[in-house]
């Protein structure tokens, strides 16, 4: 069974309810048409309802089981003011200012989520990411004692011989390009979680470098070595079934007889199902690669530390990466509270 198979398979037996801010897109509308049509849950997009109409009509789109939303008229758009107004950084923006950014359907779909009118939010079809996360990072909080919000990549290969694994995750790939020793341990756990709730199996995170175990000594090299190493000692006051290890070469993290031979007192090397890159460039384009040239299915960016689950697409996305990004964000709503049993919806500050 593909991985999207399993992951449709799981959400099934508890849909959920997911928001689509860029209702107006046909990939959007036919991707929600999907998810309703394989009994995921009910979509929900926003956008002015005539153009929503218009664009399924061109398309032959049947709206009848996907829930259309205008945030400029909704009844909830004045309940959403209000809190908005709550947050400090909004606090003086009054009643004018906060209804035209509550508007906005990247606003209006990051409150619905935080507030429970959804359950998840795919986002970025139409749009640079910041329009997508400056919403989301600022309306929806972060996990408890998370300080670093960063993404991951969904990779399902089709090439088995490639590496014993048959799904990959990737991260960073969207949201931090440098990040610091602490940055990089976060990511390797938050990474971690995301493999064990997604895929059942046991993380087994490599940090990714040029060298393999100090074979090149620089500053690079050794901050990779220092974020692995801080990760497993997180992991170990967490009481975490995670192995982590790096810096090890791409070859060496997922080969078994490279692994042996560069790192053969490693628990991860030749065996690692999630990869963290140092920086936010290796981990785009290595990400992107495995698309075009290893013909791998990605689905991404999910973002990792939101209190929500959320999606990130890109601009060259299709409807099918949509619906697979969906139904991730679906099945990561199943267990957000029984994980992060902490998470409160009424801290305003």
């Amino acid at each position: 069974m593909k991985f999207i198979e399993s992951v449709f398979h799981k959400l099934k037996r508890h849909p959920k309810r997911i928001v689509f801010p860029e209702g107006t897109d046909p990939r959007v509308l036919r991707a929600a048409a999907r998810f309703a049509a394989e009994r995921l849950g009910p979509p929900l997009v926003l956008g002015p309802r005539a153009e929503i109409e218009r664009v399924a009509l061109e398309e032959k789109i049947n709206l009848d089981r996907i829930g259309v939303i205008d945030p400029v008229t909704s009844e909830e758009l004045p309940l959403f003011c209000e809190r908005l107004e709550k947050l400090r950084r909004y606090r003086d923006i009054g009643r004018a200012g906060s209804a035209e950014i509550m508007q906005k359907p990247a606003y209006f779909a990051a409150m619905m989520i935080q507030y429970g009118l959804a359950d998840g939010l795919v986002g970025g079809a139409q749009g640079y990411p910041g329009a997508l996360f400056r919403p989301l990072l600022q309306l929806i909080k972060p996990l408890p004692g998370i300080e670093t919000i960063s993404s991951c990549m969904i990779l399902d290969l089709h090439n088995k011989s490639l590496t014993p694994s048959k799904v990959l995750i990737f991260a960073d790939c969207a949201v931090i390009p440098e990040p610091s020793v602490e940055q990089l341990a976060a990511i390797a756990l938050e990474t971690g979680a995301i493999c064990r709730q997604l895929t059942g199996e046991a993380p087994r995170v490599a940090l990714v470098s040029f060298s393999t175990k100090g074979s090149a000594r620089m500053p690079v090299t050794e901050r990779i070595a220092a974020a692995a190493a801080l990760a497993r000692r997180r992991a170990s006051e967490e009481r975490l079934a995670f192995e982590f290890d790096g810096g090890l070469q791409v070859d060496a993290a997922l080969v078994p007889a490279v692994g042996a031979q560069k790192a053969p007192n490693s628990n991860v090397a030749g065996r690692a199902n999630v990869l963290v890159f140092p920086d936010l460039n290796s981990g785009n384009v290595a990400a992107k690669l495995m698309g075009f040239l290893a013909g791998a299915e990605t689905y991404g960016q999910i973002l990792l530390g939101l209190s929500r689950p959320c999606g990130n697409v890109s601009r060259a996305t299709t409807a099918e990466e949509i619906l697979g990004v969906a139904a991730i964000a679906g099945l990561q709503a199943i267990e957000y509270r029984k994980l992060y049993p902490a998470v409160s919806d009424t801290d305003d500050s």
